[in-house]
């Protein structure tokens, strides 16, 4: 994944949080709230705008270092935030709620990419 890649998708994450946000508090609301999913919806939104912001950190930190773990951790937040974050908005959306099952995968993934991130500042600097 390129840098200018990365930093465009922390870009569009960015655009998509605060409109998926906005969506939840006032299109879904009364959904959310009579299924008693809303922790779950914002759970998704906080996870997903602090991997933004993790994703555009490590795209805006390429410009310093070039340590092949900056790839894993952004790679691993995207994916991350793509499984952790989405599979919480389809089980709010739908109850299917075997999606919460793939959930951990996604939190694992963003761990690994904190991991990675750790350990190309460790090398790099």
């Amino acid at each position: 994944m390129t840098q200018k890649t990365i930093l465009l998708i922390a870009s569009a994450f960015g655009a998509l949080t605060v409109a998926i946000g906005a969506f939840g508090a006032h299109a879904l609301a009364p959904m959310l709230q009579a299924t008693n999913r809303v922790d779950t919806f914002e759970t998704a939104v906080k996870y997903q705008m602090y991997h933004t912001l993790a994703l555009l950190a490590v795209g805006l930190l390429l410009f310093q270092v070039q340590q092949p773990a900056l790839q894993v951790a952004a790679w691993c937040f995207f994916l991350g935030v793509l499984v952790f974050s989405g599979s919480l908005y389809v089980l709010c959306a739908t109850g299917i709620t075997w999606l919460g099952a793939i959930t951990p995968i996604g939190g694992t993934l963003l761990i690994v990419g904190w991991g990675a991130l750790f350990y190309a500042i460790l090398k790099a600097l």
